[in-house]
């Protein structure tokens, strides 16, 4: 066999590992030492070759700040700050029809600024806004679909994890894909906030029998103060420092952790017990993304050594399907491929294939970061994998919702996504004007 031919035979085997269940990071690890293996006749240098792709991985100073961010995602969890985001978010929009399931967007906008984890924003917000929306007359299904939409929100809005690890994959500045965030992050929270009120308008009885202004909390100048502060206080901090040049998106994690003690020693929210769940929740998350990134790296240099990349550049440059079949088909296979993998494995096989074709169309990476997260993004809220969903099942208490009402509240949200890939890829400028 030619070394492309065992390459892709390898990119197969790696397919059908996966979809019989196995873990992705293994898939990726067993599928690339046999393919090197196969093309260098060597078992021994074939651990070789792989074990110096993970030691140069996770040696980089660049993977210091995977933990950082975890680590300040989880700490403001644990101290309270979702419930004040959701109280000032609610304040705000409480005069609007279907104000507090725009509260609840706006709610998870201010808890993406300073997480950057989708499923830590599902599992805050089931628990404090779905049963005050019940209460307040929605229905159940519209409760979990805005919390599973809008939680989305957490890998697009900077900091982002999945903006971290393409940065990693890509050789991307980090600082300019948080940047490049913001616009599209702030135009879909504005789609799911207008695609709210305009049902709630249009179409009321979609929403439930809704009463909002009935017993809302009215915060007071000072409570406003108290809540609304912090949260202030922390993004301006991390993402003021890191949009002024005062410090690198490593250090804005460490400085973004800090910041999130201080706060929650401050409020006494934080305990020594919270605080040694939260690191242990960080070093399970770390080992996690770890394991994906070595194993994307060994996986990346087996299709190098067998060649499948360059040849894969060659059939599409030769294919004439032009610029936009490509971004389109591509588009489409990971938004296919969201319904059965998870967002970070999704970017691990399909990156490292596109980018040798992406280097000879001199396509902006940073523009195409956005689009792939978006995409992916995407996949979030699609059957049958859709892990924000499973996240928001395993923390509800009502057994009476379903896993279906769940998909199909969230739909909406997803179509919503849809459009905004559109805005993006049309006007690309929405990724790269504050670059």
């Amino acid at each position: 066999m030619s070394p492309f031919e065992i390459g892709m035979a390898s990119f197969g085997v790696m397919v059908v590992l996966v979809y019989l269940g196995l873990w992705v990071p293994f898939a990726l690890m067993l599928s690339s030492f046999g393919g090197v293996w196969l093309i260098k006749g060597s078992p021994i240098l074939a651990g070789k070759l792989l074990a110096l792709a993970a030691s140069k991985t996770i040696s980089s100073y660049f993977f210091g700040v995977v933990p950082l961010f975890v680590l300040m995602g989880y700490i403001v969890s644990v101290s309270g700050m979702g419930r004040d985001a959701f109280d000032v978010a609610n304040h705000l929009f409480r005069r609007l029809k279907g104000g507090l399931g725009i509260g609840t967007v706006g709610a998870n906008a201010i808890f993406a600024a300073i997480t950057g984890i989708s499923i830590a924003s599902a599992a805050v917000f089931t628990r404090i806004a779905v049963p005050e929306m019940m209460r307040h007359g929605y229905s159940a299904r519209f409760s979990v679909g805005v919390v599973a939409g809008s939680s989305v929100l957490g890998m697009l809005i900077p900091p982002s994890l999945l903006l971290i690890l393409y940065g990693l994959l890509t050789e991307q500045s980090v600082g300019d894909l948080f940047i490049a965030g913001v616009l599209p992050g702030v135009v879909l929270a504005l789609l799911f906030g207008g695609g709210i009120w305009l049902t709630a308008h249009l179409n009321p009885s979609g929403l439930g029998s809704m009463r909002d202004a009935d017993d809302m909390p009215v915060l007071s100048r000072r409570e406003l103060l108290v809540k609304g502060l912090p949260l202030a206080l922390l993004i301006g901090l991390v993402l003021g420092g890191l949009y002024a040049g005062f410090f690198t998106p490593i250090e804005a994690g460490a400085v973004g952790c800090f910041g999130a003690i201080v706060i929650g020693l401050a409020r006494r929210s934080l305990s020594w017990r919270d605080f040694w769940q939260v690191l242990n929740d960080t070093g399970l998350v770390t080992a996690s993304i770890c394991f994906l990134i070595i194993a994307a790296q060994m996986y990346s240099r087996m299709l190098a050594l067998s060649g499948v990349p360059a040849e894969f550049g060659s059939f599409v440059a030769s294919a004439d399907i032009g610029f936009w079949g490509i971004i389109l088909a591509y588009v489409g296979l990971v938004i296919v491929m969201g319904t059965v993998l998870d967002s970070s494995s999704i970017m691990l096989i399909l990156v490292p294939l596109m980018l040798p074709v992406l280097a000879t169309m001199q396509v902006d990476l940073i523009w195409f970061g956005i689009i792939t997260i978006i995409a992916v993004e995407i996949g979030l809220l699609t059957p049958p994998f859709g892990i924000s969903v499973f996240v928001i099942k395993s923390a509800l208490d009502d057994p009476e919702i379903t896993l279906g009402d769940i998909f199909r509240g969230a739909a909406p949200f997803a179509l919503l996504m849809l459009v905004l890939l559109g805005l993006v890829l049309v006007f690309p400028q929405l990724a790269t004007a504050l670059i």
